[in-house]
């Protein structure tokens, strides 16, 4: 007696099981991603206003980064570590929002823009970025 057996294999595919797994992970990095907090720093960035306030009688102060990566804090050259002492300092005595202006040369090392921002970040101040243009 002849027996045949039947091994044909399926060419069939359920995508019913894939599409559950996607939209799984979908929601999932929906709901995480909406917890995670940026890691930023709160610039003011130069441009126009439409507003008519009067001009500010304080003055704010400036950090200026050589292309050589010297950084000078309103004409006085500091180490980066005394700049950062300095700025807590300033940061500490004044009464209200403490604001600096980071104006660096356009050749000047990037890091060295960062770390001033660094700074600028762990001691909570505001932080102008006086950009030249190309």
């Amino acid at each position: 007696m002849g027996i045949k057996k039947r091994n044909k294999v399926s060419a069939e595919f359920s995508m019913s099981s894939l599409t559950d797994i996607i939209f799984l992970l979908l929601i999932f990095f929906m709901l995480t991603s909406s917890l995670v907090a940026p890691n930023s720093l709160f610039l003011k960035m130069p441009g126009t206003s439409t507003s008519k306030l009067p001009p500010s009688s304080k003055k704010i102060d400036d950090v200026a980064i050589s292309s050589s990566g010297k950084y000078r804090l309103n004409g006085k050259t500091y180490s980066l570590s005394n700049l950062e002492k300095e700025l807590g300092r300033r940061q500490r005595a004044k009464k209200e929002k403490y604001t600096v202006t980071i104006s660096p040369n356009t050749k000047a090392p990037i890091d060295n823009v960062v770390y001033v921002m660094d700074i600028m970040k762990r001691y909570k101040i505001d932080g102008i970025l006086a950009a030249e243009p190309d």
